[in-house]
């Protein structure tokens, strides 16, 4: 049975926002998706047809944020958004000690600080306005696994998504105010063009180079290979948005025992020494 609403969905060229695009749509939801540039705003729009409407703009653009949200009110009119899926991210990576303060700069600025300005942007249209007509709208921010779970060489992501999943708390709490709620999804690992440029040779000729080749390739490559494809990941979060009492936060994690609860509940002493050992970074 086909649906109707509004959906605002970030980052969906590929990955996760592409696949959430599709499922949407194909359940009936006007999607407005943002991208980049023009030719992924034409490419999308000739797949998806009249169903999806594109916004070209970064999410580090904040000017472009505000133009964005005065096409989507007028686009609208009276209607508002049904949900607002902040997807877009990067994921740089590297050991802490030497990765460049404009490398952090970079993952914050998106992770972070452009999923607080689009949704400020667009909360309006979720019901945060005198005289909202409708019920209020839903907000589903994608963190991930090492939301909550630190990796080593991840420092940067880490930050940004234990960052993210503490705003969502505080925006959660906050925006009941409205009727709004605030979702946490936080996969494992998804195949997603994501991690391309999150190791590179920028570390070589540090004492953690012999490491970082064992992370990247046991827990990068290794964890990308086995998981989830994004229409996987599409598919529970279009079901947590239908939920009409979701949890406040889904860990959707592939062998959830051991990727999820066992590094959890485990000492963390004890997850400090396994990974060392597991990724010879002690001497």
């Amino acid at each position: 049975m086909s649906e109707s609403g509004n959906v605002l969905i970030t980052g969906v060229s590929t990955g996760i926002g592409y696949a959430c695009c599709k499922v949407f749509i194909a359940s009936g939801y006007r999607v407005f998706g943002s991208v980049r540039t023009q030719k992924d705003a034409d490419r999308l729009s000739e797949t998806f047809g009249e169903k999806f409407t594109p916004l070209i703009f970064d999410v580090t653009d904040h000017e472009a944020i505000d133009l964005a949200a005065i096409v989507v009110s007028k686009a609208l009119s009276d209607q508002g958004l049904d949900c607002l899926i902040n997807n877009a991210g990067v994921a740089l990576g590297g050991p802490m000690m030497h990765v460049p303060i404009e490398r952090l700069r970079e993952q914050f600025e998106v992770n972070v600080i452009g999923l607080v300005k689009v949704t400020q942007a667009f909360l309006p249209l979720l019901g945060a306005r005198a005289g909202h007509i409708g019920k209020p709208g839903r907000i589903i921010n994608i963190s991930s696994v090492v939301g909550q779970i630190a990796m080593p060489f991840l420092g940067p992501y880490v930050g940004s998504k234990h960052a993210l999943e503490g705003i969502s708390q505080v925006m959660r709490r906050e925006l009941m105010h409205y009727g709004i709620d605030v979702v946490v999804v936080g996969p494992g690992a998804i195949k997603t063009p994501i991690w391309n440029k999150g190791m590179d040779s920028l570390y070589e000729d540090t004492a953690f180079a012999r490491s970082l080749q064992i992370f990247a390739k046991g827990f990068i490559r290794g964890s990308i290979k086995h998981g989830f494809e994004p229409g996987k990941l599409a598919l529970d979060i279009f079901r947590i948005f239908k939920k009409d009492r979701p949890k406040p936060r889904y860990a959707i994690v592939a062998k959830p025992f051991l990727n999820w609860w066992l590094p959890k509940i485990l000492p963390t002493r004890m997850m400090d020494r396994y990974l060392a050992k597991k990724l010879e970074i002690t001497r």
